[in-house]
């Protein structure tokens, strides 16, 4: 049973190592913590929902189309509306948030409705066993995907010039608008970078997990104990943290109930901030 839990758990893990890079960006770039992140992963899932129930697209398939919409819609909401108030203190910012997430919540009710929905895919009870492990060809995928996006999401920040721009903004402010750097586009950037990733990972988890308007608070904590876990400022640090938080939540329902697996995540984020305040890999800014 135990071998059986890691697997689970570090299949799992790469879903929330990109639920967290997102988080983690715009938390790490504009001192924002964003609470409708949940809310965009949950408008990626029912897109990706929409797209298999009306054309048959595998969700693995609509994470581009997903993506590229979430971005548009984010970018859009930061460049118009938050960049006015992106400067001002962090309630403000949290407020505004809070408010957004209220609002996708309810539009996704109002345009899908309070049922629960769920795919279900042609191979999702196939799998390949090795030994006494069963390991699900679903999630095989998903944890492919995940590093896969991963991996490009980190060659962006650290090849591109948007990735450096972004970096230098994160950094120093003040210094990014010195040698030219538009500031506010960049922030917009990073608010449309950090929704499409959420995105992404609503398409993930469409198959594996219900959706409904309001499952994005669960997943906004999740994200939360993430960045802390990896450190605010590194890649790869969310990557080891939404791993280390699959692994602790399954891993741990072995040995106890599972009623306290969200308990054990906020357990193991206490101990960190403890003993290593700045995450496990945590920086100033982006790698």
């Amino acid at each position: 049973m135990l071998p059986q839990a890691i697997v689970n758990g570090l299949l799992f893990g790469s879903v929330y190592a990109t639920i967290g890079i997102g988080f983690s960006l715009v938390w790490g770039v504009m001192n924002i913590i964003n609470v409708a992140h949940g809310s965009f992963i949950m408008i990626g899932a029912y897109l990706s929902y929409t797209l298999f129930a009306l054309y048959g697209l595998d969700p693995f398939l609509s994470i581009p189309p997903v993506m590229a919409v979430l971005f548009l819609l984010a970018y859009a909401i930061q460049k118009y509306v938050l960049n006015r108030v992106v400067r001002g203190s962090v309630f403000i910012t949290l407020t505004f948030t809070f408010g957004l997430q209220i609002l996708i919540a309810n539009l996704c009710l109002l345009l899908w409705s309070a049922d629960s929905r769920s795919i279900k895919l042609p191979y999702s009870s196939a799998g390949w066993q090795i030994g006494g492990l069963v390991i699900p060809l679903v999630r095989l995928g998903i944890f492919g995907v995940a590093l896969l996006l991963t991996g490009l999401f980190y060659l962006f920040m650290r090849r591109t010039r948007t990735g450096v721009a972004i970096n230098a903004t994160a950094l120093n402010f003040e210094g990014a608008k010195t040698v030219g750097i538009d500031v506010y586009n960049i922030y917009a950037i990073t608010f449309g970078v950090s929704a499409a990733l959420a995105g992404a990972a609503g398409c993930l988890i469409s198959p594996i997990m219900s959706i409904n308007p309001f499952g994005g608070g669960p997943l906004v904590a999740k994200a939360f104990v993430i960045a802390i876990l990896g450190g605010l400022g590194s890649t790869v640090g969310a990557l080891v943290g939404g791993l280390a938080l699959g692994l602790v939540e399954t891993v741990g329902t072995v040995f106890i109930s599972s009623s306290f697996q969200e308990l054990l995540g906020f357990t193991v984020l206490v101990l960190v901030l403890v003993f290593r305040p700045q995450g496990l890999m945590g920086k100033r800014f982006y790698e």
